[in-house]
């Protein structure tokens, strides 16, 4: 492997997940890089790696969904109230948000904040059908849960992302960084990337920016929705000052080098996030502990260890039936690449990350939404 500074925070990491992490690091841009503990096969760059550039930023690094990450706010409904209502809310929560490939059937009203100016090709996005997306959560591992931490407070916590918009854009920008280094145009995944001070890595990173924004604004439009949804059939509110939100797809300048995150989460110190583990066993709310080797980053969930067409051939649904009772959630075929099976022993990711977050809470779920 390289001698650059690399740090793998996981014990076992599969052998193409490694050989994706030292090929983006053989790259000469590349100066640093970090493998965290739910390290797994991606494309181009693994799922669960850091890796830090000098002048140049590559779309297939950050990926598909732009800004996809977590929120997560603690409130005031007391949990008996949720639990007694819990598949009427569970049953209002899909009726009020879209899952799936399904939208809004009208706009939201939403344009970026001041400071974030996407260029006309965005904006076009935006303007055509972008609005309709705003508070939907799309599918995979997508999801939105009720839960209760150790204290017995209701949480509400949503995963998504950028949704359309921000696919389109990725593969616009991976259309245009592949054509520049192979002169042939179609969309290439792999380790192209712009110089930040060319036009077109201008471009893309205002870009980036807008669909981070955007993300934002879905997620925390699904949070609001889930608060209305909750407060139909108890007392309390969103304790909003207090909502955490970090991504785990971006790129950010830091110290004059751009940290590429895919499917890695912020965590400076001192910084709240968020970290999920599978359908059963919740997310953990964690303070960063902003460790340079890990490129102040930590794991973005549990990691996969069944791909999702694995997943549906060899799991049981018997089995994710009797690990799931207790959850009111959709708990059927078409779930099953979500099975808690599917995935790496959140509990052990944990501990392997200790160097990375301090666990504040562990949020058990008592409704799961998935797409």
């Amino acid at each position: 492997m390289t001698d650059k500074p690399i740090h793998v925070f996981a014990e076992t990491v599969e052998a193409e997940a490694l050989a994706q992490f030292e090929s983006a690091m053989a790259e000469p841009y590349a100066v640093q890089g970090a493998l965290m503990p739910d390290a797994h096969t991606g494309y181009s760059l693994p799922i669960g790696a850091a890796v830090a550039t000098e002048g140049v930023v590559l779309p297939a690094w950050v990926g598909y969904d732009i800004g996809c990450g977590m929120c997560a706010v603690p409130t005031t409904f007391a949990r008996a109230d949720v639990t007694r209502a819990a598949k009427a809310i569970f049953d209002r929560i899909y009726r009020d948000i879209p899952v799936g490939f399904e939208h809004n059937k009208k706009a939201v009203d939403w344009e970026p904040p001041s400071g974030i100016e996407p260029t006309p090709f965005v904006r076009d996005l935006l303007d055509r059908r972008a609005r309709q997306e705003i508070g939907s959560l799309g599918g995979g591992n997508h999801f939105i849960e009720v839960g209760v931490d150790e204290g017995e407070r209701v949480w509400i916590v949503i995963h998504s992302g950028s949704r359309n918009i921000g696919h389109k854009t990725a593969s616009y920008y991976m259309r245009q960084a592949s054509t520049l280094h192979t002169g042939e145009d179609r969309p290439r995944e792999g380790h192209y990337g712009f110089e930040t001070g060319s036009e077109w890595g201008a471009r893309y990173i205002a870009d980036m920016a807008f669909c981070l924004a955007f993300a934002l604004a879905n997620r925390r439009e699904m949070m609001a929705r889930v608060v209305a949804a909750i407060g139909r059939h108890a007392d309390g509110d969103a304790d909003w000052p207090a909502l955490i939100n970090r991504t785990h797809n971006h790129a950010e300048l830091k110290d004059g080098r751009w940290i590429h995150r895919k499917g890695a989460t912020h965590a400076e110190a001192g910084m709240m996030g968020v970290i999920p583990g599978n359908m059963r066993d919740g997310s953990f709310i964690v303070e960063g502990k902003g460790n340079p080797d890990a490129l102040w980053s930590s794991s973005h969930g549990a990691g996969r260890v069944l791909g999702r067409n694995q997943a549906k051939r060899t799991l049981r649904l018997e089995d994710f039936q009797r690990t799931m009772m207790g959850i009111q959630a959709r708990v059927k075929p078409a779930t099953l690449d979500e099975s808690p099976a599917a995935y790496k022993d959140i509990f052990e990711v944990m501990r392997q990350q200790e160097p990375l977050v301090t666990v504040r809470h562990h949020i058990r779920p008592l409704i799961n939404i998935k797409g």
